[in-house]
């Protein structure tokens, strides 16, 4: 799981709209002012059903990361939060 959903600066962030985009999402912001220090992201490829390949992309980990618990979901009520 992407830790950007209960970080401080999720809707603001260059990283995670770069997440949002490779996911083809809706974004919180359209012009994140936020830049990371050393966000890792973590790319994972999988096969799936009925053959073709499916690609995740989730930060693991970022310098900037400031605790902010259930920051994506009061962003977002009523949607699910992103796995």
């Amino acid at each position: 799981m992407c830790i950007c959903v209960d970080c401080r600066w999720v809707d603001r962030c260059q990283a995670y709209h770069a997440v949002e985009r490779q996911h083809g999402v809706d974004h919180l912001s359209d012009v994140p002012d936020f830049e990371p220090r050393s966000p890792r992201i973590h790319v994972s490829v999988m096969d799936l059903p009925g053959g073709g390949a499916g690609i995740e992309w989730d930060v693991r980990a970022c310098s900037s990361f400031t605790p902010d618990p259930g920051r994506w979901g009061r962003l977002r009520p009523g949607q699910a939060v992103p796995d």
